[in-house]
């Protein structure tokens, strides 16, 4: 069975949203500052040898304008060659490969692909996925790279509806730059008083 990880970049409000892409949106490319050699080792260290994608159609729609053009390195490299497993309802347009459509069932596809061998599968952006993962107790690690900064708004990471759910801290990093990696698992429903 293969492992389903979030990744993703959020400030300490939990905001997500990098780019302007509904034109409201006033702090395009705010985790360049944070940047570094040592943050993209670690990032680089968490997708694995081996990896596929998991995107909304948004989020590949924005990746596929920029990483097959990208420079060769070794995150560009491990991008384009992942198979992209894309939620879409127009598979017919998806040119960036290798990749496949998740459609009419998004639910049922992403546990087919499960239950594949496989490498792991990596979710990055795509914040309307993330309540139905987790809700379907599909979801199994949770990296959320914290940057020290506030914006106000923007899409958030677990915004509204959202299912309720734990999480064991597995490890921390703490970078030069101020951003801090967190490392979860998923431990499953809420757990209260």
């Amino acid at each position: 069975m293969r492992t389903l990880k979030i990744m993703e970049h959020v400030s300490l409000d939990g905001i997500l949203q990098t780019s302007d892409e509904d034109g409201d949106f006033p702090h395009g490319d705010w985790t360049a500052p944070y940047r570094s050699p040592a943050g993209r080792e670690e990032l680089l260290a968490a997708h694995g040898a081996r990896f596929d994608l998991l995107l909304g159609r948004r989020t590949y729609d924005g990746w596929s304008g920029f990483w097959p053009k990208a420079p060769v390195s070794p995150m560009a490299d491990g991008l384009n060659a992942a198979t992209k497993y894309v939620a879409t309802h127009r598979p017919e347009s998806l040119e960036w490969g290798p990749f496949e459509g998740l459609a009419p069932d998004l639910v049922e596809g992403v546990r087919r692909i499960k239950s594949q061998d496989g490498p792991d599968l990596v979710l990055w952006g795509s914040s309307t996925l993330i309540p139905t993962l987790l809700e379907q107790g599909l979801v199994d690690e949770v990296l959320l790279i914290v940057y020290p900064v506030v914006l106000g708004r923007g899409k958030r990471c677990f915004g509204e509806g959202t299912p309720a759910r734990s999480f064991e801290l597995i490890r921390t990093k703490a970078m030069p730059t101020g951003a801090i990696l967190n490392f979860y698992k998923v431990a499953g429903p809420l757990k209260t008083g």
